[in-house]
């Protein structure tokens, strides 16, 4: 695939964030256009100079920013082509784990996942979030709830739940809140992590699950519990994800 320099969705504008170095935000926002399926594997990246200039940095700062990527994995450079998108799964680091979506086709291959329109609600946290947050009984916490799909089909439910007083910021409406809730959270809540824990479990959908994974009741599904951490060590969001893993992997690979 060659640039298509008249589709201005691709090239997103240069984004200051408070204290994150720039050539990391460039990162991000590479990664963000291949994660969402705007640079497709084999789309050709422009020379460093024509990409410095379309995302407002240096050239020096654009080049870190590609070197990064391609050792994680996400761009090769091939001697004809230039900077290409490899559509291989990255070599997962923190920073993936927070915004990969890790379900693979039985291949192996990387998967674009569309996130349907969330349902958010406020309240009062359960007995388990609360223990699981380390939060004080009545505690308000807001729940996002999602549906995943790959190519019109469902595949991951997901529910997060964040204390309202750690995060402030967070929009509470379906129509305000972020596709990337770590990374919204990270650039303008503060969040500072520092680690996320998971468990995986293969249980049976509830009737609930099923219906939105467009399972029979008691299907086997993968249940994904996780947890992230800030630079405290505090316990700040909890996540379930169910996953129909019947056509698909659920990889993490650390490396």
């Amino acid at each position: 695939m060659t640039d298509d320099s008249s589709d201005t969705d691709l090239w997103p504008t240069q984004r200051v964030v408070r204290g994150v170095p720039l050539y990391e935000v460039v990162k991000d926002q590479i990664t963000e256009a291949i994660f969402a399926g705007r640079w497709p594997a084999g789309f050709a990246l422009p020379n460093e100079v024509d990409l410095a200039e379309r995302f407002g940095v240096a050239v020096g700062t654009l080049r870190r920013a590609l070197d990064d990527l391609t050792r994680e994995g996400l761009l090769a450079r091939r001697r004809k082509t230039g900077t290409v998108v490899t559509g291989r799964p990255p070599q997962i680091s923190l920073r993936f784990l927070l915004r990969y979506f890790r379900l693979h086709s039985l291949d192996g291959g990387l998967l674009q996942a569309e996130v349907q329109p969330p349902r958010v609600s406020l309240g009062e946290a359960s007995e388990a979030e609360v223990a699981a947050l380390s939060l004080s009984s009545g505690e308000e916490v807001l729940r996002i709830a999602r549906l995943r799909t790959v190519g019109g089909l469902p595949v991951m439910t997901d529910l997060y739940v964040i204390p309202v007083a750690r995060f402030p910021a967070l929009p509470r409406t379906a129509e305000d809140m972020p596709g990337l809730i770590y990374g919204y959270l990270v650039e303008t809540g503060g969040l500072k992590i520092s680690a996320l824990r998971e468990k995986l479990a293969a249980v049976a959908a509830s009737p609930e699950i099923a219906e939105e994974l467009g399972l029979e009741p008691g299907a086997p599904v993968l249940l994904i519990e996780a947890t992230v951490y800030d630079q405290n060590n505090r316990p700040v969001i909890t996540a379930l994800h169910h996953a129909n893993t019947a056509q698909h992997r659920y990889v993490n690979e650390l490396q």
